[in-house]
């Protein structure tokens, strides 16, 4: 008994002993897998450019890599090639990495790549391969070319075949506009957009860039442009061109109609509202000339511009005023060479001030030279006076009787009696 219970100990240990080296192997292989991680990322590349897949191991213990194709075919086995496809190259195969280009791609290429580890049991890590499609060249186009301010025009712009699909903007100068959208899927996952921009215009956009904008993964800056071009009724305004001042009596008024607009107005005409102009006024294409201005000449004179748009016009309310009463300033002819003959617009005042000055200077002159010469005739007149008042004085023999003949005395009262008698 004794026996036989040792041999089935030594038995009972000894397939224990088996069973854990078996385990610790076991457990040994798994630790080496788990510890070597397979990568790898995903890949987006236009169309007919080439393509790097890149098969990455971590902690590589000999096993052996290799790539697979979405159809689970071999690509590369290690360094060798299987698949009879010259467009895969390798580019670099070492214990931690399988690389491999693919030139030249199309849209058949798209798909799951498989970077398989062979370990116990495999590993995969996976790569999706995406082909982009870029748009062509945009297309825009719109309902009308010419468009009249406050009417609505429409612009389209198409972004033909892509892949993905391709999203459009709207500018207007530095203004983005927001257009309606619509996709189209064509053929073989391609797609065709569409967007239209509503614009209402003004005279303001004459002129002004509408853009279209193509964003895309596969392509930067793809963009179409047009101009506007709208017509607009003219703009009218008038100018006094003479007199500078106020408009006074006797005076010449001269107007100038500016009228602009698109198309360019081909009509300006000239009329007076309620009344007609007066009968000497001389009408020449935008000016408009009245001589000898007088206060029946007052009211609104207008200046109306047609294109084919439409009709604007402009208003100027005439006021005569009173001739002035002071010192007459130079006839209207003089004034008008010397504005004619001097640039800036204070020239004829200052003519006005610069005569009126030596009008008075020479006044002035001429009265103080006239109470210089009455002051001198009076001065002159009065010392003759006291001097035949005294002449008498002048025969006497003394004093006595000089101041008797001066005062008037007895002698002289007598030769008067006796001039007298």
């Amino acid at each position: 008994m004794a026996i036989t219970g040792n041999g089935s100990l030594t038995i009972s240990l000894s397939v224990f002993v088996i069973s854990a080296a078996f385990l610790l192997k076991g457990a040994a292989e798994t630790l080496s897998v788990e510890g070597q991680n397979l990568g790898t990322d995903n890949v987006s590349v236009i169309e007919g450019e080439m393509a790097t897949i890149s098969c990455r191991v971590k902690n590589n213990d000999d096993s052996v890599i290799q790539l697979l194709n979405p159809n689970r075919q071999t690509i590369y086995f290690r360094d060798v090639r299987p698949l009879k496809d010259s467009r895969f190259q390798l580019v670099n195969f070492s214990d931690n990495e399988l690389r491999v280009s693919l030139s030249n791609v199309s849209l058949s290429d798209e798909g799951r790549y498989v970077c398989q580890l062979y370990t116990d049991p495999p590993q995969e890590a996976y790569a999706d391969i995406t082909v982009l499609v870029p748009p062509g060249s945009p297309i825009m186009d719109s309902r009308e070319d010419v468009v009249s301010e406050g009417n609505e025009t429409e612009l389209t712009c198409t972004a033909m075949v892509s892949k993905p699909a391709a999203s459009i903007r709207w500018m207007k100068g530095e203004q983005e506009l927001t257009g309606e959208m619509t996709v189209d899927e064509t053929y073989d996952r391609m797609f065709t957009v569409t967007s239209r921009l509503r614009l209402t215009v003004s005279k303001e956009d004459d002129g002004e860039p509408v853009s279209c904008i193509i964003d895309h993964p596969a392509v930067k800056d793809l963009r179409a442009q047009r101009y506007l071009e709208v017509l607009y009724q003219p703009e009218v305004k008038i100018v006094q061109a003479f007199p500078e001042g106020l408009t006074r009596e006797g005076e010449n008024l001269e107007l100038t109609c500016i009228a602009k607009g698109k198309p360019q107005p081909h009509q300006i005409s000239w009329l007076r509202v309620d009344d007609d102009v007066p009968s000497h006024t001389v009408i020449t294409g935008s000016d408009l000339f009245i001589e000898n201005l007088n206060k029946s000449y007052n009211g609104t004179y207008r200046c109306v511009a047609s294109n084919t748009v439409g009709d604007a016009y402009d208003d100027y309310i005439l006021f005569v005023y009173d001739a002035p009463t002071t010192i007459p300033t130079p006839t209207t002819l003089n004034l008008d060479n010397t504005q004619d003959s001097r640039a800036g617009e204070g020239a004829p005042q200052k003519i006005d001030h610069a005569v009126i000055g030596g009008v008075v200077a020479v006044v002035m002159f001429a009265i103080l030279c006239a109470l210089i010469v009455l002051g001198r005739y009076f001065a002159r007149h009065k010392g003759t006076y006291f001097t035949h008042e005294a002449k008498g004085a002048d025969d006497a023999a003394d004093a006595d009787t000089a101041i008797i003949n001066a005062e008037g005395g007895h002698n002289n009262t007598e030769e008067k009696k006796e001039y007298y008698i």
